[in-house]
């Protein structure tokens, strides 16, 4: 995003105007401005603001949130450039761990019983949102073994804000892409049979080829790959298709039966309101232009 030009274009004129980018005034304006917008901006719900950690560990949380797959978030805001943003963010990262019952009852009291029995402890997210990082910032994540995702933001104009996902970091000892696919693939050859296997082997791939800042989340009922939002979830194969929801607008594609379905406002699991049932290795090189198209989105 620093490299960015954004133009107004006039067509009255025939021509166009730059639109400089800034920093905000104050970081409690970009603060105001995500806890107001958190879902649609990150995936995430909002919680609370400001959240107090106790006399004991003295500190003040910017925002705490729950994302899409019932993970707790920590959003900790800088406007411009601060070398410890992430350390505070781990500061209180490590205190979120120590106090889910609290958490629980935050969830609770926010967004239902429900929501909080089914909160996700195995990938608790820390996301920074600053003016800019340096190379020493996205060197630091990737060292730890924590749910990072650095964001830079660059407001244009009085209307327009930017994000970037300068680096993102899933939780957890970081392993090879092949064993992950073997796993996959075992996990689904156990259930399914080898052609089942094979087709999860494959969307797999293809979903975590994406990007380098593609995570994944395992959840009972689905499997989330993630950017900063979810952009896809895969559920367990059934016994002639696997079935994935995007991050697509359903109007905005030519829906095939049996293919590709709208399911706005109906309930399933995982997040998108795209369906699409695959059935052969076939469809899965089919699927692509969808797969990236909900990847971008995110």
């Amino acid at each position: 995003m620093v490299g960015l030009k954004l133009f107004r274009t006039d067509a009255t004129k025939s021509g166009v105007t730059e639109v400089t980018p800034r920093l905000a005034e104050v970081e409690a304006d970009v603060q105001g401005l995500v806890e107001k917008n958190m879902e649609t901006l990150l995936g995430v719900r909002f919680l609370a603001s400001e959240y107090g950690t106790g006399p004991v560990h003295g500190g003040r949380i910017d925002s705490l949130g729950l994302d899409e797959n019932g993970s707790p978030v920590i959003v900790e805001y800088k406007r411009g450039v601060d070398a410890g943003v992430i350390n505070q963010g781990l500061f209180y990262l490590s205190w979120l761990m120590d106090h889910r019952v609290e958490f629980e009852h935050l969830v609770r009291d926010r967004l239902g019983g429900t929501v909080a029995s089914q909160v996700l402890w195995s990938g608790p997210r820390l996301i920074c949102i600053a003016g800019d990082f340096t190379r020493y910032d996205v060197h630091a994540v990737r060292e730890h073994r924590r749910a990072i995702d650095l964001v830079r933001y660059r407001l244009f104009g009085s209307d327009l804000l930017g994000l970037e996902t300068v680096a993102s970091v899933s939780s957890g000892t970081r392993v090879a892409r092949q064993t992950r696919r073997q796993a996959v693939a075992r996990a689904a050859a156990g259930v399914q049979g080898a052609s089942m296997a094979e087709l999860a082997s494959a969307v797999d791939e293809a979903l975590l080829g994406l990007g380098d800042g593609v995570n994944r989340v395992e959840r009972k009922t689905y499997r989330a790959y993630q950017r900063l939002r979810n952009f896809a979830c895969v559920c367990p194969p059934q016994r002639s298709k696997l079935l994935v929801y995007l991050k697509v607008d359903p109007k905005a594609v030519d829906l095939a039966p049996g293919f590709t379905r709208d399911v706005s406002g109906l309930g399933h699991h995982g997040t998108g309101d795209l369906e699409v049932q695959l059935r052969t290795l076939r469809d899965v090189e089919r699927v692509q232009d969808l797969f990236r198209a909900s990847y971008a989105a995110a």
